[in-house]
């Protein structure tokens, strides 16, 4: 795909079709104008296996083969085949390796990173009255809540933000967690009750960003997307990402990295834990950087430290 003509192009953008998605697509529209101002786009909304399977059921995707990468399948074959020349992400859709092809040169400015708790009868976890139920599509979420508080019932529960808001309402369950990031967003940040401190509940890699995929034969498109990469969330959610690929892509414990770069100074911490909340196991490096390579290389010693020192039987 070539960008020289800005005026005959019309850039084919692919995307999930959830309210979130299409919002953080027309994120990244605004942006690409603001460097190609005659560009032309065509959002492409596709449906993948993330979506459909809901309509089985409440199935955590955990369980599914694919688990995560279930939100991204899809996209990235159509972006392989040529269909599209672009992909839009939640880099939490992410599994730490990419298809071979493809690469992610640009992330938009990262939201919020933290966990929303939401619920109509409490103001957190800790004041959900003992037996309570709690719904998450997160295996993550699931983990950090027993371990908090064992005595809660955790089940699955699947849907776009507007669909878990309406269970809650409706009673299904008494309360649920959602990305403080994707509320924000779509304008419904009234709706949270509290934003989990993230010393409490790690978020997982990639929370909060947004990235944009493309062929590695792409040359000038990269280019294009270098110029509006915010660089400080690239570099910590490069970080995240080199910790799970250390930890390892069929590693199916719940596990939060969150890194946070304030100069040279690199914090990050990772918190790990079975699916039913035992074995709980946290910690935090700090980093001083002499460059980006410092970032991935952190990030990889931290993810093989985090291996020894965790309690055998959390990595699979």
């Amino acid at each position: 795909m070539t960008v020289k003509s800005q005026s005959k192009v019309t850039l084919r953008i692919g995307t999930r079709g959830s309210p979130l998605a299409l919002m953080q697509t027309q994120m990244f529209e605004l942006r690409l104008h603001s460097v190609l101002p005659g560009i032309k786009t065509q959002v492409v909304p596709i449906k993948t296996s993330g979506d459909w399977i809901p309509q089985q059921g409440d199935q955590p995707l955990p369980e599914s083969e694919g688990g995560k990468a279930l939100f991204a399948k899809e996209i990235q074959e159509a972006l392989l085949r040529g269909q599209i020349d672009l992909a839009v992400h939640s880099m939490k859709d992410l599994e730490g390796k990419l298809p071979a092809d493809l690469t992610i040169p640009c992330m938009l400015p990262r939201e919020d990173a933290r966990d929303a708790f939401l619920s109509n009868i409490a103001q957190n976890i800790d004041e959900l009255p003992k037996g309570s139920v709690v719904g998450t599509a997160s295996i993550r979420r699931q983990a950090f809540v027993l371990a908090r508080r064992p005595d809660l019932k955790v089940v699955p529960l699947r849907g776009n933000v507007d669909t878990r808001i309406e269970k809650m309402n409706s009673k299904t369950v008494d309360a649920t967690l959602l990305a403080v990031a994707g509320l924000n967003r779509l304008g419904k940040s009234q709706m949270i009750k509290t934003a989990v401190p993230i010393h409490e509940m790690v978020p997982c890699a990639g929370q909060g960003a947004v990235g944009i995929e493309c062929r590695r034969g792409d040359a000038q498109l990269i280019s294009v997307l270098s110029q509006i990469n915010h660089d400080t969330t690239y570099a910590c959610v490069a970080c995240e990402r080199a910790v799970l690929t250390t930890l390892g892509a069929g590693c199916r414990s719940p596990v939060g990295v969150h890194a946070e770069l304030h100069g040279l100074k690199l914090r990050i911490r990772a918190q790990i834990a079975a699916p039913d909340g035992t074995g709980m196991f946290r910690d935090v490096e700090i980093g001083h950087l002499n460059g980006y390579d410092d970032l991935i290389r952190i990030g990889h010693e931290f993810g093989r430290k985090l291996k020894e020192k965790a309690p055998a039987g959390l990595f699979g």
